[in-house]
C-alpha cells in the first residue's frame, strides 16, 4: 500500500508542474528548448489534455487499481518518458503483481459422499471366523499331506515286499496318468477363457454341445470296458449328457443375450493387460498342490483307514480350489467393478493383495456355501417343473423352493462383487446385492442367466476330456484303476478349468451389479434396459424360470 500511495502523490506533482507549463507560457530561456520538444510530443500524442482525459475514464472505470492511473499517463510516443517543465524524464517500470480479479465461483460437479468413498478402501478383514476355520484347516491339510508322503515314501524304503510292490504299482500306473491329466485340463482352460473373449457367440453354442459330446462319449468309452466300476461311472456321465442336452434345447432362446453380455462384459478387460496375472499365480499354486495331493493319495493307502482319509482329502482339495477361484474372483471383482463404478484404473497387484488378505475370510465362506446352495436352488426348481398331479408332491417342491429362494438371499454368487468393492461381509453383500436387483426389477434377467452355467460346463468339458484321455490310457497299461483314474482326473480336469474361467464369470457379475446400482452409468449401452423392456412387455422368447409358483388346483377357477 506504502508504494501505491507513493505513486499517486507523485502523479499529483506532476500534473501540477505540467499546468504550471500551461501558463508560464514560454518566459524562460531554458524552457524554450524543452518547450520544441514538449511541442514535438503534444504534436503526436498530445499530453496534456487527452491524458487527462484518458486518467479520468479509466480511473472511473478502474479506480481501485491505482498504477493503472499512472501508466495511463506516459507519453504515448515513449511510455517510459513523462513530460515534466517541458522536458522529459525516464523513469524506471516498477513491477506490480497484477490485480486479483473477482471472479465468480465457478460451479463445481458435486463430489460423491466422503463415506461412500472411504468404503472403497476398507480395512476391515471380512468373515473373520471363516477365515480363521480356513487357516486351521490349511495348517492341517499341509501337515496331513506331508505326512502322507512321508509315510508313502516309508513304504517305498522300509516296508513290507508287498506293501512295495502295491505303492510302485500305484506310481507307475496312476501318477503319470492324473499329472498328465492336470497339465491337460491347465492347456484347455487357457483355450477356453481365450476362445470365449475372442469368440463369446460362438462360444456359447459349442460349449453347451461339446459338453454333451464330451459327456457322453467318456459314459459310453467307460461302459465298453464292461468293469462293475467303469460301468458304473460311465452310467452317471451318461445320465448327465442327458440332462445336459436336454438344458441345452431348453436355453437355447437365451444364447443371444448371453453372448452380447460376454462381449459387454469383457470389453473392460482389455484395459488391464496384467488382469490375468492373478488366474495364472492361481493355477500354478494349484497345479503345485494337487501334485502334493496325488502323492498324499498314494501314502494313504500305506496308512489307516484309506477311504476316509481320501474322501477328506477329496473335500478339503475342493474347498482350496474353490477358494483359490473367488480369490481370482474378486480380485478382477474389484478391477472391473471399480472401473465401473468410479472410473478408476486400479492396480491388479494391489487388488490381488487385497484379494488374499482383507476379503479372503469372505471367499472362503463363500466357497463352502454357494456351491451348495446353488446345487439345491437347481433341484428344486427342477422339481417345480415336473409339474403333475400329486398335490403332496408338488406342495413339497414348491415348499422346497420357497425356502432356496430365502436362503438364496442370504448367500449368491452375485455378493462378491460388492465384497470386492466395498469390502463387505459376504451375507450382507448378498442382502444388499439382491435388494438392488429388485430395486431395478432386474430378477428375471439374473434368474434366466446362463454365464454361471457356461462356466460350470466348461469345467464338466475339461473333466470329460481327462476321463477320455486317462481312461484310454489306463486300460491300455492297468485296467483295473480305469476307474478311480477316471474320477480322479475328472475331478481334477473341472477345478483347474473352474479357476481359469474365473475372470469372464467374474466380468459378466460386475457388469449387472454395477448396473443395478447405477443404471445411468454412460458405461452401460441400453443392453439390459431393452431386454427388460422386452420381459416386461411379453415380448421376449424366454422360458420362465421357476420361482415360487401357486397350483393350479388352489388357484381361483
Amino acid at each position: 500500500m506504502g508504494a501505491t500511495e507513493h505513486a499517486m502523490d507523485r502523479d499529483n506533482q506532476e500534473r501540477e508542474e505540467l499546468e504550471t507549463i500551461e501558463e508560464r507560457g514560454g518566459e524562460e530561456e531554458e524552457e524554450e528548448e524543452e518547450g520544441e520538444e514538449e511541442e514535438g510530443d503534444v504534436e503526436k500524442g498530445k499530453v496534456g489534455g487527452v491524458v487527462e482525459e484518458k486518467v479520468i475514464e479509466e480511473k472511473d472505470k478502474e479506480r481501485d487499481y491505482s498504477h493503472v492511473s499512472m501508466l495511463q499517463r506516459l507519453n504515448p510516443t515513449n511510455p517510459l518518458r513523462i513530460a515534466i517543465n517541458g522536458g522529459t524524464r525516464v523513469t524506471t517500470p516498477s513491477h506490480h503483481p497484477p490485480p486479483p480479479q473477482h471472479s465468480q465461483p465457478r460451479s463445481t460437479p458435486t463430489p460423491t459422499p466422503q463415506q461412500s468413498l472411504a468404503t472403497l478402501n476398507s480395512r476391515k478383514y471380512t468373515n473373520k471366523i471363516s477365515l480363521f476355520l480356513f487357516m486351521v484347516h490349511m495348517v492341517v491339510a499341509v501337515g496331513l499331506v506331508c505326512f502322507l508322503i512321508f509315510k508313502g515314501i516309508q513304504g517305498l524304503i522300509v516296508a513290507s515286499e508287498s506293501v512295495k510292490e502295491k505303492e510302485k504299482r500305484v506310481i507307475r500306473f496312476l501318477l503319470p496318468q492324473v499329472e498328465a491329466a492336470s497339465l491337460l485340463s491347465i492347456s484347455l482352460a487357457f483355450v477356453w477363457q481365450k476362445a470365449v473373449r475372442q469368440w463369446p457367440h460362438f462360444m456359447v453354442h459349442f460349449i453347451l454341445w461339446s459338453t454333451f459330446i464330451t459327456s457322453l462319449s467318456a459314459g459310453i468309452l467307460l461302459i465298453c470296458f464292461q468293469k462293475p466300476a467303469t460301468a458304473g461311472v460311465g452310467v452317471c456321465f451318461i445320465a448327465f449328457a442327458v440332462g445336459n442336452g436336454l438344458y441345452a434345447c431348453w436355453v437355447s432362446p437365451r444364447i443371444g443375450f448371453c453372448a452380447k453380455v460376454f462381449i459387454k462384459s469383457m470389453e473392460p478387460a482389455s484395459k488391464f493387460p496384467d488382469l490375468n496375472h492373478p488366474t495364472y499365480m492361481m493355477l500354478g499354486a494349484g497345479f503345485i498342490w494337487m501334485s502334493m495331493w496325488i502323492l498324499a493319495v498314494v501314502g494313504a493307502l500305506n496308512f489307516y483307514f484309506p477311504p476316509l482319509i481320501i474322501i477328506a482329502l477329496v473335500l478339503s482339495l475342493a474347498w482350496t480350489a474353490e477358494v483359490m477361484r473367488n480369490v481370482a474372483n474378486l480380485t478382477v471383482g474389484r478391477v472391473i467393478s471399480l472401473y465401473y463404478l468410479r472410473g478408476m484404473q486400479c492396480n491388479t497387484k494391489f487388488c490381488f493383495q487385497r484379494a488374499l488378505t482383507r476379503n479372503l475370510g469372505s471367499a472362503c465362506l463363500g466357497s463352502l456355501f454357494v456351491p451348495a446352495i446353488e446345487a439345491m436352488r437347481i433341484v428344486a426348481r427342477g422339481l417345480n417343473l415336473l409339474e403333475g398331479e400329486d398335490e403332496f408332491m408338488f406342495s413339497c417342491a414348491h415348499c422346497c423352493l420357497r425356502v432356496m429362494e430365502s436362503i438364496f438371499r442370504y448367500g449368491n454368487g452375485w455378493a462378491f462383487v460388492q465384497i470386492a468393492a466395498y469390502g463387505k461381509g459376504f451375507v450382507r453383500a448378498s442382502q444388499d446385492t439382491w435388494a438392488l436387483f429388485e430395486r431395478e426389477e432386474m430378477e428375471p434377467i439374473v434368474d434366466s442367466d446362463i454365464t454361471s452355467s457356461i462356466c460350470f460346463l466348461t469345467g464338466v468339458c475339461s473333466g470329460s476330456t481327462c476321463v477320455i484321455m486317462a481312461a484310454a490310457w489306463t486300460a491300455k497299461v492297468h485296467q483295473p484303476f480305469t476307474a478311480t483314474i477316471s474320477l480322479l482326473t475328472f475331478f481334477i480336469g473341472y477345478l483347474m478349468t473352474r479357476i481359469a474361467m474365473a475372470l469372464p464369470h467374474a466380468c459378466v457379475s460386475c457388469y449387472y451389479v454395477c448396473y443395478a446400482e447405477n443404471p445411468e452409468n454412460r458405461l452401460f449401452d441400453r443392453t439390459i434396459k431393452d431386454r427388460l423392456s422386452l420381459i416386461k412387455s411379453d415380448r421376449d422368447i424366454l422360458v420362465p424360470t421357476p420361482r415360487v409358483p401357486v397350483p393350479r388346483r388352489f388357484s381361483a377357477t
